[in-house]
């Protein structure tokens, strides 16, 4: 034991590092940690968190709008450096958090960029540490494609910390991000246009999931421009920046305040030594492991964003967790990466389990397709023409409900309590069983009729 300086050495204190390392040191082992930014990771300090806090503040519009249906008057005043500043100070608390719970497990933090000096030894600015087991934890960062003017651009990371509310904002990608960052904007008083190369948004949601909330960012005024790519950005000496847009073969230039990129992340693994070492990455750059976290190096272990599984944080957690009672709890552990929910904070945010109808599709020959679209019950008096989808995918053999979609408000809080009936492998049959909740948007999964059935063409 004498020749390491510790049992684990994890790189990246995000959601999974933080939790390997806390779990591991609770196991008895010795553990210290690295960080090159900010323990909390993306999620914590420039993801979910920070992110979630301005989907809420760019819900009050509407809110203030509806409620005068309902007998209310109010001022519409928004000051975009209030926010950012009560929302950095939030950060900073949970910052703070994480120090304390990583200090108080008896983790060792080291702040600085960390590479691998070897299978079992690690160089954290200058200085070398061995360990017996390295893991890699330094999740992603934002894709940026190379044109012309591309140091003129954002992406979600700036776009948190901007020192003012662009009146004008182009945001390029059809990802789950880009569509956030359009309702962010727009809800917060700014013109969005939403330009996305492809034929339509989130790829790999349901086509129902796609189409409708396609059709909703229409209505809250966000420009979507589909099959178009940004070509180049200029800025004048206004600073007015001007977007060059190819939509079907037609050029165009678009002047705005900010151009954001949300096409992509990549996992953060340029150098850091791994591929000299062995290590196998894929050809995005993601460290290939098996389902216990190893890597191609038995003693080098990775979790959450750097790998190509899952890119959620609480599959982070868990993976970090298992990796803890793997190495050092003698119970070795897999994650099961089968019918994990998972949300989209558009507006109207997007919830979802389970599988979508092409690839239920692809394993049952025929399935009973159920869903509604209606208009949620808020708005009646005050007439927003806002719709909500849900819909339901059954295996027609056995009754099984494969998946479960919906868009709408309140959605991700619904899916969640839905997830753990789609993980159960419950029926359509126990669904109808279940007594509704009225009224409420959630009693629609249970009081679905109508059907379509839909058999595979071979």
């Amino acid at each position: 034991m004498t020749q390491f300086d510790f049992d684990l050495f994890v790189i990246g204190a995000g959601s999974g590092g933080v939790r390997a390392a806390r779990m591991s040191a609770a196991l008895g082992a010795r553990v210290g940690i690295a960080e090159e930014y900010r323990p909390g990771g993306t999620c914590v300090i420039r993801g979910c968190i920070p992110k979630k806090l301005l989907v809420y503040a760019a819900h009050f519009r509407e809110e203030f709008e509806d409620a005068e249906s309902y007998g209310w008057t109010s001022t519409r005043e928004f000051s975009w450096p209030t926010l950012i500043e009560n929302k950095d100070r939030e950060i900073t608390r949970l910052e703070d958090i994480y120090r304390t719970l990583l200090k108080s497990a008896g983790v060792l933090l080291f702040e600085g960029h960390a590479t691998l000096a070897g299978p079992q030894e690690v160089d954290v600015g200058g200085r070398r540490l061995r360990a017996r087991h390295i893991l890699v934890a330094t999740g992603g960062t934002p894709e940026r494609p190379a044109i012309p003017g591309l140091e003129h651009c954002i992406t979600s990371n700036e776009a948190l910390q901007l020192p003012a509310l662009p009146r004008r904002i182009v945001i390029v990608g059809g990802g789950y991000i880009a569509a956030e960052f359009a309702g962010i904007f727009s809800g917060l008083g700014a013109h969005v246009t939403l330009v996305h190369r492809g034929p339509q948004l989130l790829r790999g949601f349901d086509d129902d999931v796609r189409h409708h909330l396609r059709e909703e960012l229409g209505r809250k005024g966000i420009e979507v421009r589909l099959d178009s790519q940004v070509t180049r950005v200029d800025r004048d000496a206004q600073g007015v920046l001007h977007a060059g847009i190819v939509q079907n073969g037609q050029a165009g230039v678009v002047d705005v305040e900010a151009v954001m990129h949300a096409t992509g992340r990549r996992p953060n693994t340029r150098g850091m030594n791994l591929e000299t070492l062995g290590v196998a990455l894929d050809p995005q750059g993601a460290v290939v492991v098996d389902p216990w976290s190893r890597s191609s190096v038995e003693s080098v272990h990775a979790v959450g964003d750097v790998t190509a599984r899952l890119q959620l944080t609480p599959i982070a957690i868990r993976e970090g967790a298992a990796l803890a009672m793997t190495l050092f709890g003698g119970v070795p552990t897999a994650i099961d990466h089968l019918a994990v929910p998972h949300a989209v904070f558009s507006q109207p945010p997007i919830g979802a389990v389970g599988l979508t109808q092409a690839e239920a599709l692809a394993e049952h020959p025929e399935l009973h397709i159920y869903k509604a679209t209606f208009r949620p019950l808020k708005y009646t008096l005050s007439g927003r023409n806002e719709r909500t989808l849900v819909k339901l995918i059954v295996d027609a053999a056995t009754d099984r409900v494969l998946g479960v979609h919906m868009v709408g408000p309140d959605a991700p809080e619904i899916i969640q309590g839905i997830g753990i009936a789609v993980k159960a492998g419950l029926t359509k049959a126990q669904f109808d069983a279940t007594v509704a909740i009225h009224p409420t948007a959630a009693e629609e999964f249970v009081t679905l009729r109508d059907k379509l059935i839909v058999t595979r063409e071979y």
